[in-house]
């Protein structure tokens, strides 16, 4: 329930952060509940969540996924203690995901230890401090230092098999980008797009438009309990949302720009098609 908690809640004030961003853009159509009515509800979710958890946990996705969401509300509210509990949840974890320093035992099939530290649910960690460190007047470079030096590491193999499951897409994608916008290394949008590849190639269902949870859950392989094919609606939230992070902070000029609006374009008609009467 905990877990359920905190990914709705940084989907949630993750998606209060794009929709902002676009009705500066254009004007947007018409929607229930008033600009501060959302406000209203991210101060009020917040607040609690905070208030309740006074103890910064681990950098594992399960609490890391809620700081990405937190700063997308510090960047609606402008409040000043959100980015403060951020700061302090990342000094807690040493500005690291995964705290191995011994890059000979790194992994990143699903474990939670330390040496996990390619595993994408401890990457997302990443996301936080980059954007804490663009906050800062005068940058201070050991917020992103753990960040770059995985990742950097990451790219210097020569696997491309890293984002094996679909929620990984929302973990580790921005953080490509993020880290792109911060050290103009094109590297970056290149792995970004190398990896996704290959998720594409093992998850990513053509003929749908969706993703399948992992290589595991591809249809005919794997049905649904009535013989169908089998999606995560978590999962290709996820995705979604990790699309329209990237779309963000790509640059217009990307070569593969086109490719990744049409991906979400897509997505959003299916997800749209996939709607039930009751939400």
């Amino acid at each position: 329930m905990k877990k359920n908690l905190i990914s709705c809640f940084a989907t949630f004030v993750m998606w209060c952060g794009v929709f902002a961003n676009a009705a500066t853009a254009q004007s947007a159509p018409s929607i229930p509940g008033s600009t501060a009515e959302v406000e209203a509800v991210i101060k009020k979710a917040n607040h609690y969540w905070q208030s309740e958890n006074p103890n910064h946990g681990r950098s594992f996705w399960d609490n890391a996924a809620y700081h990405t969401g937190n700063m997308e509300a510090y960047k609606v509210t402008g409040i000043e203690d959100y980015k403060n509990y951020s700061e302090a949840w990342a000094e807690h974890n040493q500005w690291k995901g995964a705290k191995s320093d011994d890059k000979a035992n790194w992994k990143y099939s699903y474990g939670e230890s330390d040496e996990y530290v390619l595993f994408g649910d401890y990457q997302i960690a990443f996301q936080t401090y980059i954007d804490l460190y663009n906050l800062d007047e005068v940058k201070d470079p050991k917020k992103i230092a753990r960040a770059r030096e995985v990742m950097e590491y990451q790219m210097s193999t020569p696997n491309n098999d890293y984002w094996w499951w679909a929620d990984g897409l929302y973990m580790v994608m921005p953080v490509m980008t993020k880290l792109y916008r911060v050290t103009g290394n094109k590297q970056y949008l290149e792995k970004l797009h190398e990896y996704l590849s290959y998720a594409n190639s093992i998850m990513y269902d053509e003929e749908e438009k969706l993703y399948y949870r992992d290589a595991k859950y591809v249809y005919p392989k794997h049905k649904s309990a009535n013989g169908k094919k089998d999606f995560w609606a978590r999962g290709d939230g996820w995705v979604f949302a990790g699309l329209a992070k990237v779309l963000q902070d790509l640059p217009t000029d990307d070569p593969h720009r086109h490719e990744y609006i049409e991906k979400y374009k897509g997505m959003a008609q299916a997800i749209k098609n996939s709607q039930q009467p009751e939400g």
